[in-house]
């Protein structure tokens, strides 16, 4: 591939993805604004980020799933095709039910665009560039999710809250004429099926969880009941189907196991720091909604300038060395976060956000290049979307964690717990020939 084109080809994926996160947290500091102009409860409005939030965690797995049917590009390309069509009518949306259902169409386009960018990746990227492909695209995600508010509030308070979703508009219709022209294809020779059953058992089984986490009046003994059923149906189904959605012999290999675990407990320490920052800072130590929003975008940038970083220092350190940095970082911080209750100061918060954000950031890279070069090619997709549902349900067990425990001192000693846990975790990201074989 010339050397233009691949450029051309990284830029048309990464703009695309880059879309998702700030999509998910452009429209939160727009909330009140939608709901005065629709006449609607703020309460209700909260739907038009929760359903976003549901369709991603639930369809990830599948998407990837069929762009190794049908192909990863076609896959992408109908996903932000019908991102960017979602985008346009979310505009035109007068009432509270359309603007839910195009929020949802615009969830399902990113839901199947995403997991299918990161497997393009791992197709059109030579191995020893891949962690910092990855670095790359984790800055650009991260500083997504970190600066969605900063352009919702702007573009809101001087354009009308439709704004938020014609912005998408110019940047999705270059991703989808970029990747058109130049993406490779790469459908699949093999002729597999997609799990049906086990996609609706998934599915429901997502729902019901991410329902619970966001809307705590869903949390009760039924929800938890249909969650049990449903996780028992979906394993059973998955270890009975000839081609299942999510083939349990991959956590066989121990470099893919080791990197899902890892996100997980990486996103749970990350999501549950900016959970309950505002919180503590606000409601203990009296800061400004001002201050509060600087220090954690010190945490944002840091986080994304060092997962650009990670990925560049991954062939000089290794994956392995690498992560376990991450975790002893983050623990490094956690601790300082309990510094927090004897000097409540601006700058010792600065600087354990920012050694916190440091932490976050630089193994990420590493993370998602192991879960990609563990397994077969033809597999990219199915374990993309399982790295990606790994990263989602970490950032539910922090929204649990931070509900559950009032007492922020447990919360940062749980956090601590599993920053250690992750340290020996950190040996399976050691390159073993057969893996590396399989990878291939």
């Amino acid at each position: 591939m010339a050397n233009s084109n691949y450029r051309l080809v990284l830029l048309s994926i990464l703009t695309g993805t880059f879309l998702v996160p700030v999509n998910s947290t452009m429209i939160a500091v727009g909330l009140p604004t939608i709901a005065d102009a629709l006449g609607v409860p703020l309460s209700q409005a909260s739907w038009v980020i929760t359903i976003y939030l549901i369709v991603m965690a639930a369809l990830q797995p599948i998407a990837g799933k069929l762009g190794d049917i049908h192909g990863k590009r076609t896959m992408f390309l109908l996903g932000m095709l019908l991102f960017l069509a979602a985008a346009a009518a979310c505009m035109f949306s007068f009432n509270l039910i359309w603007l839910i259902i195009f929020r949802a169409l615009q969830a399902i386009g990113g839901a199947i665009a995403a997991p299918n960018a990161s497997a393009l990746i791992r197709d059109v990227v030579p191995k020893e560039k891949l962690a910092q492909t990855f670095g790359m695209f984790g800055l650009l995600m991260g500083l997504g999710a970190a600066i969605g508010p900063l352009i919702g509030s702007v573009l809101i308070g001087s354009l009308g809250w439709t704004s938020i979703f014609w912005i998408n508009i110019p940047f999705a219709l270059f991703s989808v004429v970029a990747a058109y022209v130049h993406l490779p294809s790469t459908r699949n020779s093999i002729k597999v099926s997609l799990d049906y059953l086990g996609s609706v058992y998934l599915i429901i089984g997502l729902t019901v969880l991410t329902l619970s986490v966001t809307h705590p009046e869903y949390f009760n003994l039924w929800t938890m009941a249909v969650l049990a059923v449903t996780v028992g149906l979906f394993i059973r189904q998955e270890l009975r189907c000839k081609e299942p959605l999510i083939q349990f012999t991959l956590f066989k290999i121990r470099m893919f196991t080791s990197a899902n675990l890892a996100i997980l407990l990486s996103n749970a320490i990350m999501y549950s720091t900016i959970l309950v920052m505002p919180v503590l800072l606000q409601k203990t130590y009296h800061y400004s909604v001002q201050s509060v929003g600087i220090l954690l975008f010190i945490f944002s940038l840091a986080m994304s300038a060092c997962s650009w970083f990670g990925g560049s220092l991954t062939e000089k350190l290794g994956k392995k060395k690498l992560v376990g940095l991450s975790f002893l970082i983050s623990g490094a911080a956690l601790i300082g976060f309990l510094g927090i209750y004897y000097y409540p100061t601006f700058l010792y918060i600065a600087v354990v956000l920012l050694v916190g954000g440091i932490g976050a950031g630089i193994g990420t890279p590493s993370m998602q290049a192991a879960s990609m070069q563990a397994v077969p090619k033809e597999m990219s997709g199915v374990a993309s979307g399982i790295f990606s549902t790994f990263r989602y349900i970490g950032g539910m067990a922090a929204s649990v964690m931070v509900s559950l425990m009032l007492d922020y001192h447990w919360l940062f000693y749980a956090l601590i717990v599993m920053a250690v846990i992750g340290l020996p975790l950190s040996r399976g990201f050691a390159e073993i020939r057969g893996e590396r074989a399989r990878a291939g």
